[in-house]
């Protein structure tokens, strides 16, 4: 199985977001990875409703959306209206996690969940057959461009192992600091999928570089 590439909206050209959406849609990349802030979850805004709507009918491809907002259950609908495929929310937003997690299948996306890096892996224990995407976030939610944490590629393997051993059929995604000098490490470790931002969008070739990411 080719290795799932998710690059980031956040660190693309806000002022040409139409044609670096484009460039993804030519590119290896198989979900777009769309980051949704509120400014009270994490210290930053980012795009909202009106965005995801305005670029979905410029590709077919996944949109992976990320919210990292409060009371989360509220805007699910939206979403699946704005154009999302995949909906994760945060295990820290979410104090009845199984029944955001049925609202959001209820409107045919699938089901992700994101855990902080101070998370750990077994508050998932009893639901990652539920969770059709778990997203592990490598830095602080909030900002791109931050530096990798060490401890996620335990954090991954640990994920893996559960993911196994309760036969759940969840893609195991890391998003944060991704590159090429981690991201073997990475798909050895167990994940499926990688979140990159700044790497894909900073780099001469963002087109070549996830060619590069997805052949690991």
């Amino acid at each position: 199985m080719q290795t799932i590439i998710s690059p980031s909206l956040l660190s693309a050209n806000f002022a040409k977001l139409e044609n670096d959406v484009l460039m993804l849609d030519k590119s290896e990349a198989q979900w777009i990875h769309i980051d949704v802030m509120d400014g009270v979850f994490v210290p930053n805004i980012s795009f909202g409703f009106p965005v995801i709507k305005s670029i979905r009918n410029l590709t077919p491809k996944v949109f992976d959306v990320h919210i990292m907002i409060v009371e989360p259950d509220k805007y699910i609908s939206e979403f699946k209206k704005a154009g999302a495929d995949i909906l994760t929310v945060h295990y820290e937003a979410c104090p009845h996690l199984h029944r955001t997690l049925q609202a959001i299948k209820k409107e045919g996306m699938k089901a992700g969940v994101a855990l902080n890096p101070h998370t750990p892996i077994s508050v998932l224990t009893d639901i990652i057959g539920d969770i059709d995407v778990l997203l592990i976030m490598s830095v602080n939610p909030g900002f791109g461009g931050q530096t990798f944490i060490e401890n996620t590629f335990a954090k991954v393997s640990e994920a893996a192992i559960l993911i196994a051993n309760k036969k759940a059929n969840t893609i195991l995604e890391v998003d944060g600091g991704v590159t090429t000098a981690n991201a073997a490490k990475l798909i050895q470790n167990g994940a499926k999928a990688l979140v990159a931002g700044s790497f894909v969008f900073n780099s001469k070739d963002p087109i070549a570089t996830i060619s590069e990411l997805a052949s690991y």
